[in-house]
């Protein structure tokens, strides 16, 4: 009778992973494939174990610690993606990648029309955005619109007011730091957005009111 209780729940254990396998499979989304592929996983150790399966056992062994590491690499790239949307832009990533320089006042940075190469966060100091009107502040970035435009060339010219410190970073890095940091990216995209809605903004108000007639 205990050999029989033994060998029902054994074998309950085995329909579990199995269910579990199955349920993986059918998941849409990667967090919950994962979250099932580590139960499996667990369920089939225990399973071969039991039952001295070793072919079974060595598997387990291996997938276990691959499910976890996914797993744990999906939380951490939603706790970033929190982060992004959660706080204001944090450009400070840039710090660690980019090339510093410091620039004198009065230098043009690059001219309207010109070849897109960096982008630039300005670590001190202050630069002009001449047809925008804009002026940008340390810890923000500039010149990255250009790197979202089909023609690929600057929209507008940028002067420094003053002595500054930039941190220069290349497309391919910019493009790089965008996939392995998604915090990166959204912070980007915010301030791309805040940016144009900001200059849509401005060219309305330009625009006069018709005369009332």
């Amino acid at each position: 009778m205990e050999n029989d209780i033994i060998h029902l729940v054994i074998e309950a254990i085995g329909w579990i992973a199995s269910a579990l396998t199955v349920g993986a499979y059918a998941m849409n989304t990667m967090l919950p494939l994962r979250v099932l592929a580590v139960l499996s996983s667990v369920f089939f150790l225990i399973y071969g174990l039991l039952l001295s399966v070793w072919p079974l056992v060595a598997m387990d062994l291996v997938l276990l610690p691959i499910n976890v590491y996914r797993l744990w690499q999906l939380l951490s790239l939603r706790k970033k993606v929190e982060v992004g949307l959660a706080g204001p832009p944090n450009f400070g990533i840039i710090r660690h990648y980019g090339k510093r320089r410091i620039i004198p006042a009065d230098t043009v940075l690059f001219h309207k029309g010109g070849a897109v190469d960096q982008l630039y966060l300005l670590g001190r100091g202050r630069v002009a955005i001449e047809e925008m009107g804009v002026e940008v502040g340390e810890g923000d970035i500039f010149g990255e619109i250009a790197f979202f435009t089909d023609a690929a060339t600057r929209t507008a010219t940028a002067r420094t007011l003053e002595e500054v410190e930039l941190y220069e970073l290349g497309e391919t890095q910019f493009q790089r730091l965008q996939f392995e940091d998604p915090s990166f990216g959204l912070a980007v995209m915010r301030t791309v957005t805040r940016r144009l809605l900001d200059r849509g903004a401005g060219t309305s108000a330009a625009v006069p009111a018709p005369a009332a007639t």
